[in-house]
């Protein structure tokens, strides 16, 4: 391959790696003489703890070690991290109820599942059969698992310290002037969602590899993570109680993120701690039925939400009361994903003048909640656009007039009038033109028409998602040039997660210093390479790290031109470097005397006191992008049975400036089939009595597949960001946050000629089948 540089697709060129087998992922680790660990979890959802007998379980062939919570407390280990809470005031100024989470339960489970006791052995089958032995007598309590049932004070506490569920009350806006708007308005629009809950299946279990130097005092742990300096700072001051130097952390390849392998779980500081404790390595690799059980799970929400319009169908005021489900304990970032992370959100990309949301957090028995590909923003689009397409339709104005009627024009950016979001570019009347030219907009009644006489219903569903970026952070990057193998090593402080940074790194370094794509090789994953980093997360990677390494590139390029200048024999004010025109050369100005990179990093040696010649960056971003977009699905449903086919499913999104297109495609296709995948089965079901996880399996849990999707039309305008240097806007979560609403915006009309009004995710066939034929023939 040869030189490329920004706005071209370029096929990733990881992936023959990844597709032959040549990725290396945690699991894949092996040390000398490691040990394997095995967890005694919890078959009850909620019971108190009377007694551990560990004796016949250390008698076992193998067995080298059997850890209990009471150990790690006299230890002194600490809690599992749940920082979010400190963020977190209640509407009367008061904290949020922080729960405790210890590595081990000590004396109360709260979620079956819960993990109790760790067994270490020889061999992996071996802590396995030791772990059968191991007694626990408990005494059963009561459970609680439905999210909105949580709030009733009626039903069981799970935490008695609170005396409640619900562990805040937490509310944004001005709800005095949101009510006025209400009182005023010329229509109202009401509406009651369920976000259900999604277990995250993450292609590649979580694992942890942990390792103890006696001699250094430090610890090694090889972890899937989002980020390795985040996993190592959180392990080290909240959980082990040690300085974050003592902690190496190192992640390599990882098979899906999506939000759940950013944070820590019990099983990464109790192998550090037993690795100390045997003085030998100690893996852990979950199976897929314990990442049903212990992976953090996404969205459960439900909320009541109100939209007020004046006479002319423009947005006066939005209210908004939710219940959102956080399960057993307060997980990393499990507090801020409902209410920090979305805030003002629900505005969506329209003017919107008044705007109260209150969240009650509720603690059931149930797998901890937390981020999940979208981290809040889905949710709030999905309300947004739900009321949006139902207050057209009852206006009379149709979903695409409404939505116009309010965007917030282009000629108005950079726009900052609160509670709206200060968007700093878009067009998105341009957008939704283009989307619904392209999806036939004006002959859908003729094709409904059609399907009809084939005893088909057919809906075209709109919706206009925005995303809100991360930034507020700094990320961090070094250039370091190998004179040996005649390449440019780059490293930095995101962590690929299967988003294609290899490449796109590898683009952006191209452009900057002229290299071919074999010269440069990409690295992160090694908390001990950089000072710090902003990890894999909230869609702010592209232009986090580009600007790290931009920071990095210029700096290696000034340190290039003053060794250039000596050996050159010139003024280091009339040396240029060449890469933007791709040759990665340092010349004399209006002459051929030129030295090529390579060339100048051998004379760095002996010109400077170092042994390289290599650059750090550092890069901080305070403003947020705004990618966003106008979908089109098209349903069909059969009336006699309730199955239902995506006919098309068109996107133009706005990303601004696009690196690499073919990965822009990718990251949106897959964003898209997340979403689908939660509209239209994927579904977390517990069993109310026994607290138990029903669809703890996949025999029994939904998941997408390729021939339950169309193929998907994409299409771009790019309106570059003003608050990055590059111009982009983040794509990674883009369609998980676009196509949740866009789907169910579909079925609904499709069903809305016999009557039916709303339908909750997942829609299943059968799901259908009763909204049809519960409504009765009157429309048939």
């Amino acid at each position: 391959m040869v030189k490329f540089g920004v706005g071209q697709s370029v096929k990733r060129v990881e992936d023959e790696r990844l597709v032959t087998g040549g990725g290396k992922y945690a699991d894949d680790f092996r040390l000398p003489g490691q040990a394997y660990m095995v967890i005694v979890r919890s078959p009850y959802a909620h019971a108190k703890i009377t007694s551990i007998d560990v004796e016949d379980a250390k008698a076992a062939p193998g067995v080298i070690d059997i850890i209990t919570g009471q150990e790690l407390l006299d230890a002194g280990l600490g809690e599992v991290s749940n920082a979010a809470i400190a963020m977190i005031k209640q509407r009367d100024g008061s904290p949020g109820f922080k729960t405790t989470r210890h590595v081990l339960a000590v004396d109360r489970v709260r979620h079956a599942g819960n993990a109790i006791a760790a067994v270490i052995a020889e061999t992996e089958m071996q802590a396995r059969d030791a772990a059968e032995l191991v007694m626990i007598d408990f005494d059963e309590l009561p459970v609680i698992v439905d999210t909105e049932a949580a709030a009733d004070p009626s039903s069981p506490v799970i935490w008695d310290e609170n005396g409640s569920n619900v562990a805040y009350d937490w509310g944004k806006g001005d709800e005095g002037a949101t009510d006025e708007a209400l009182s005023k308005a010329h229509h109202v629009t009401k509406l009651k969602l369920i976000n259900n809950r999604i277990v995250v299946n993450a292609m590649e279990p979580r694992a942890a590899l942990a390792a103890y130097d006696t001699e250094s005092d430090r610890y090694t742990l090889h972890v899937p993570s989002q980020g390795v300096h985040g996993m190592r700072d959180r392990i080290a001051t909240d959980t082990l109680k040690i300085a974050p130097e003592k902690l190496r952390v190192i992640t390599e390849d990882v098979g899906g993120g999506f939000g759940m392998k950013t944070f820590v779980y019990p099983e990464y500081p109790l192998a550090l701690y037993a690795a100390k404790k045997l003085g030998r390595p100690v893996k852990w690799t979950a199976d897929r039925a314990e990442s049903f059980l212990t992976d953090t799970q996404g969205r459960d929400h439900v909320t009541e939400a109100q939209i007020a319009l004046d006479e002319e169908g423009h947005i006066l005021g939005i209210k908004i009361d939710t219940i959102a489900n956080l399960g057993a304990y307060q997980s990393q970032f499990g507090a801020f994903i409902p209410t920090m992370a979305p805030r003002d959100m629900q505005a969506g990309v329209y003017k919107v003048p008044a705007i109260y949301n209150r969240v009650r957090a509720v603690l059931t028995n149930t797998v901890p909640v937390d981020a999940y590909r979208g981290a809040g923003r889905p949710e709030a689009s999905y309300l947004i656009e739900r009321l949006m397409d139902k207050a057209g339709h009852e206006t009379g104005l149709g979903p695409a007039e409404i939505r116009r009627r309010n965007f917030i024009p282009s000629e108005e950016m950079p726009y900052d009038k609160k509670p709206s979001l200060p968007i700093d570019s878009g067009d998105f009347n341009r957008n939704l033109t283009d989307v619904l030219a392209k999806a036939d907009y004006d002959a859908f009644e003729k094709r409904r028409a059609e399907k009809a006489k084939e005893g088909k219903l057919l809906g075209l569903g709109l919706a206009y998602y925005v995303e809100r970026t991360a930034a507020g952070m700094s990320e961090f990057a070094q250039l370091m040039v190998d004179v040996e193998a005649n390449v440019v090593h780059a490293y930095t402080g995101s962590q690929t997660n299967g988003q294609g940074h290899e490449t796109v790194w590898m683009q952006y370094i191209s452009s900057r210093l002229g290299l071919d794509a074999e010269q440069i090789v990409v690295h992160s994953g090694d908390s001990d390479v950089l000072p710090g980093g902003a990890g894999t997360g909230g869609s702010k990677a592209v232009y986090m790290s580009t600007g790290a390494l931009g920071v990095a590139s210029d700096t290696l390029i000034e340190k290039g031109k003053q060794i250039a200048a000596n050996e050159l024999e010139a003024s280091l004010a009339d040396i240029e470097y060449r890469g933007a025109d791709g040759e990665p050369v340092f010349a004399v100005v209006g002459t051929d005397k030129r030295i090529d990179l390579f060339e100048v990093a051998r004379k760095a040696e002996s010109q400077t006191d170092s042994e390289a010649l290599e650059a750090a960056g550092e890069y901080k971003e305070a403003g947020n992008s705004y990618p966003n977009g106008a979908h089109v699905c098209e349903v069909e449903i059969d009336r006699d049975t309730g199955a239902f086919h995506i006919l098309r499913y068109i996107a133009v999104d706005d990303f601004g400036h696009v690196i690499n297109p073919m990965i822009v495609d990718g990251q949106v296709h897959g964003g898209i089939v997340q979403g689908l995948g939660q509209a239209m089965g994927e579904r977390t079901v517990y069993d109310t009595d026994s607290g138990q996880l029903l669809t703890g399996s996949f025999q029994d849990y939904w998941m997408p597949r390729a021939d339950d999707l169309p193929f998907f039309e994409t299409s771009y305008n790019e309106i570059p960001s003003k608050n990055n240097q590059l111009g982009v806007k983040g794509a990674g979560e883009a369609g998980t946050v676009g196509a949740p609403s866009v789907f169910i915006n579909a079925v609904l009309d499709a069903l809305r000629p016999l009557g039916v009004e709303t339908v909750d995710m997942p829609v299943t066939p059968y799901a259908l089948w009763q909204a049809i034929h519960g409504k009765g023939e009157k429309a048939a």
